[in-house]
């Protein structure tokens, strides 16, 4: 792809762009959740010509995720509550990590724990394997430690999970923030104080559908998260938000479909 319009420091010619200390060779990225570990995708598409790639979500030990339904259709976007599920740390680093490390494109670890020590030991098993370029601290899980509520409910925890996983990473640490917070530049500036190098903005939008057939939630899980193109002008506000608090860099995503969306 090339830019019509390029933005500025940016030739058609060339697509480069740095996150931090971290050179991509192209703004586009693979969200985490949306293109599983990345591999499973290359009989599709040529992962080379990515930027990057953010890989779904790790935890210390698997998960086996969320009872179907799992996804449902929105109007200009779907739901999903896939419910983090994931073969676990270790096989990652065993099984999909080698055939990543085949392409030139940045894999970007996406870590979580439902504890300060659970995000701090993934690391800690990350750190030891070559092929990753950086990781991304998804804040929006349950911390058991506080009754059960999200390391991105306040800036506080916001900001011991990103200082505790900052003790432990050597690589670059980006931090993806939750949309449904009050001010999400509170969020941005605790994550930046506590060392985080790039701020992701931002994860899905929580969200209800029902089945009328059934008169019961259309998914699994309840609730699930919204993204989809829908959402962009929203995220894009937060973007916004966020840059005017820090100075470290901020990777948008949420509905991005076409080059204009890219450049704004």
């Amino acid at each position: 792809m090339s830019f019509s319009n390029p933005p500025k420091g940016l030739s058609s010619g060339d697509l480069r762009v740095r996150v931090g200390s971290l050179e991509l060779a192209n703004p586009i990225l693979a969200a985490s959740g949306t293109f599983g570990y990345g591999v499973e995708f290359a009989h599709l598409a040529d992962l080379n010509r990515l930027g990057g790639i953010v890989t779904k979500g790790l935890s210390l030990e698997p998960i086996a995720g969320a009872p179907p339904p799992r996804l449902v259709p929105t109007p200009s976007g779907m739901m999903n509550a896939v419910g983090l599920q994931n073969m676990g740390v270790r096989a990652f680093v065993e099984e999909k990590l080698p055939q990543l490390r085949q392409y030139r494109t940045a894999i970007v670890a996406n870590v979580f724990g439902r504890a300060i020590g659970e995000y701090q030991e993934v690391i800690r098993i990350l750190e030891d394997a070559p092929g990753i370029a950086a990781y991304e601290l998804n804040i929006s899980c349950p911390n058991v430690e506080k009754g059960g509520s999200e390391f991105s409910c306040s800036p506080e925890t916001t900001a011991a999970a990103v200082s505790a996983a900052r003790q432990v990473a050597k690589r670059p640490l980006w931090v993806k923030l939750s949309p449904w917070v009050g001010r999400i530049a509170e969020f941005a500036r605790a994550a930046e104080s506590a060392g985080a190098d790039a701020l992701t903005v931002a994860n899905t939008y929580p969200a209800l559908a029902f089945d009328l057939a059934t008169g019961k939630p259309a998914l699994g899980n309840v609730t699930g998260g919204l993204s989809g193109p829908a959402i962009r002008p929203i995220t894009v506000r937060l973007v916004w938000e966020a840059h005017q608090a820090v100075e470290i860099p901020i990777v948008g995503l949420g509905g991005v479909e076409t080059t204009d969306d890219v450049i704004e």
